[in-house]
């Protein structure tokens, strides 16, 4: 597993989304590659259950994703922790009822690795990967009239084409 914290913004648009470094949370999971994700599109969330965006808006939007979409695009979330806080297994199982999340999640290894070598701006940040593993898009935030509408109109612009 790759603990390099310096390497920052390994992603560029246009370019492979580079394997992330992250560790199961739920014992039945098994951890994902980029790779796995190929020929199907990809949208990937950092987000943490201490920011008040992520759980009131960007966790939500992703499950509306999955629902609306999840025959067309992946989804899966990366907690991220930039504080250095652990996250006891119990919060994410609560986390994981009461929002009723609809799409696997990992915890980023070393709290916040696979966060700072994609580059992210703070929680939430999204990134948009198409079927060839390309990423196409990279935004932060969770404002409905900002970030999740720019990022919706991207996601029907990638399914569409």
């Amino acid at each position: 597993m790759d603990n390099n914290r310096l390497n920052l913004n390994q992603i560029a648009l246009g370019e492979t989304l580079p394997n992330w470094s992250i560790e199961s949370i739920f014992e039945e999971e098994k951890i994902p590659k980029v790779e796995d994700y190929l020929g199907k599109s990809l949208l990937l969330l950092f987000f943490s259950l201490g920011c008040p965006g992520c759980v009131g808006r960007a966790v939500p939007y992703a499950n509306r994703v999955v629902y609306e979409n999840g025959e067309q695009i992946n989804v899966i979330g990366i907690h991220t922790n930039f504080e250095g806080i652990d996250f006891k297994h119990e919060r994410f199982e609560k986390a994981k009822k009461e929002l009723f999340i609809r799409f696997p999640f990992y915890k980023d290894f070393n709290y916040d690795t696979t966060f700072l070598n994609y580059g992210a701006g703070g929680t939430p940040h999204w990134i948009l990967m198409d079927e060839n593993g390309n990423v196409k898009y990279s935004i932060f935030g969770s404002d409905p009239n900002n970030a999740l509408l720019r990022l919706d109109l991207k996601i029907q612009e990638l399914l569409n084409n």
